[in-house]
């Protein structure tokens, strides 16, 4: 009898369960992102060749384009060189499909908040695979450029999955699981190019659409809703208050759409949360610089090839895949912002090395420097700023940094590669921002440990030295910086 006791009044294991659930979504979020980052990828190392394709076809549409690419390298100064040119029409592309992300994320963030997560993912992989089998149906510039248009509104897929890894209970596991989003980036882009590069033209928007569609199975079949009815946002009008809130920069910035809320975070959490918002939108502006420049210039200093292009995504991705399974996931709850800043440091030396090496082994050290950076910024911030918020609210949250950075990601490619800064982008690859990104990062990273807005404010403002230089950073920037200021006449475009 003693025996029946204590078989009926044993507790039922209230944490077992649970992180066996917590590690099965896990799983099925690295394998979901895993195809669609693969599907995204494999058309990397084909742009250059693809766009001179293009060029050569004489698209109607391709040509309006090139033209109001002219009058715009015309106005800013650009020299009159095709390979610049090329760089620009590149930066145009980059930038107006992350400008495409920057609306839709937190929108789509939003909208799962009171839906759910697993809709709103179906939702957003069906778009991406309807835009591969548009550019896959023609091989015309239209609908290229259409693909492009349909895959940036609907990329919504990454700011779910981060808010699918925000809603699990632990923080270890939620540290964990941004670091596996990490590695399936890293894991796509080495294994993505590659497998483009030895594809035709031809093939890859197939490819593309088959993972994309074969994505769509698993996640339908494997993904269970990760949000409960009772946690989430009450009704969807509550998510999308004030459009604004969501689509305007600074709205963004201040988390507008959290503050407004039935439920906003404390004042001190908020004013946390709106620095670390700054960092990732800062560090993904000058990162995006490098990214979207990088083919154009292993393509046009290097004279790489579609294979040598894939060669070199594979390295940057093994590089970031090994990162992040044997640093970045070990980071200890609490550590991420000081990773964060160590990895931040690293982008000076990595940004020199790639705009200043004209050797295969400088560019390939400035490579290995700027894969570490990559595999811990972003899991680390993510992992932060996944801790804030309400359950009803994290789908938003999430959504507004993945926007912030889609912003980043949409200014930068054309900073990189536009004026004499897309020289810039070719001899030094954007090297005034890479003597400056850890420091000023840094300087407000700094700020999530001392407090102080104003301290971070005055640390921004010492680095880039705002009251010396009175100028727009244009043809004849270097004549309108004083000496000591952050765009000196020695790091100016025009150098």
């Amino acid at each position: 009898m003693g025996w029946a006791e204590d078989t009926g009044c044993t507790p039922r294991p209230p944490i077992r369960p649970r992180p066996a659930s917590e590690r099965r979504v896990v799983t099925v979020i690295f394998l979901g992102l895993l195809l669609d980052l693969l599907a995204f990828t494999l058309l990397l190392p084909l742009l250059p060749g693809l766009l001179e394709s293009h060029g050569r076809q004489q698209d109607p549409l391709y040509g309006s384009w090139q033209r109001g690419v002219d009058w715009f390298a015309t106005a800013i100064g650009m020299p009159a060189e095709k390979r610049y040119n090329s760089v620009l029409f590149g930066g145009l592309i980059g930038s107006a499909f992350s400008l495409l992300q920057f609306f839709s994320a937190p929108l789509t963030g939003a909208a799962s908040d009171c839906l759910g997560r697993r809709p709103m993912m179906l939702l957003s992989l069906t778009g991406l695979a309807i835009s591969y089998a548009v550019w896959a149906a023609s091989r015309s510039f239209t609908a290229f450029l259409a693909s492009r248009v349909i895959g940036g509104i609907s990329k919504g897929n990454v700011s779910l999955s981060t808010a699918i890894v925000a809603d699990l209970g632990s923080p270890p596991t939620r540290s964990q699981g941004m670091a596996v989003i990490g590695v399936a980036f890293s894991l796509a882009f080495t294994v993505g190019p590659m497998l483009g590069a030895f594809l035709s033209v031809e093939m890859v928007p197939w490819i593309s659409f088959l993972f994309a569609v074969s994505d769509i199975l698993f996640i339908f079949f494997f993904l269970p809703e990760t949000l409960p009815q009772e946690k989430r946002a009450p009704s969807i009008t509550l998510g999308f208050h004030a459009a604004a809130n969501l689509l305007s920069p600074l709205a963004l910035l201040r988390f507008a759409a959290v503050t407004h809320s039935q439920d906003p975070p404390a004042e001190d959490r908020l004013r946390s949360l709106r620095r670390l918002g700054l960092v990732y939108f800062l560090y993904l502006f000058l990162f995006s610089g490098l990214e979207y420049t990088l083919s154009f210039l292993a393509h046009q200093r290097f004279q790489f090839s579609s294979l040598q292009q894939g060669k070199m995504f594979f390295f940057i991705g093994l590089t970031m895949a090994t990162i992040q399974g044997t640093y970045a996931r070990r980071i200890s709850p609490g550590k991420e912002v000081a990773a964060v800043k160590r990895a931040l440091l690293l982008l000076v030396p990595a940004f020199l090395f790639i705009g200043w090496g004209h050797s295969l082994p400088m560019l390939g050290l400035g490579l290995l420097l700027y894969s570490f950076a990559a595999a811990v910024v972003v899991p680390g911030l993510s992992t932060v700023v996944s801790s804030y918020g309400s359950p009803g609210q994290k789908g938003t949250i999430m959504g507004i940094l993945r926007s912030l950075g889609a912003l980043g990601r949409a200014v930068g490619p054309m900073v990189a590669a536009s004026g004499k800064c897309c020289r810039l982008a070719l001899k030094a690859c954007c090297v005034p921002p890479a003597t400056t990104p850890g420091c000023l990062l840094c300087s407000v990273l700094a700020a999530e440990g001392n407090g102080g807005r104003n301290r971070a404010l005055k640390s921004l403002g010492e680095h880039l030295s705002l009251p010396q230089c009175t100028g727009w950073l244009g043809p004849r920037s270097a004549s309108l910086c004083a000496p000591g200021s952050f765009y000196s006449p020695s790091f100016s475009c025009g150098s």
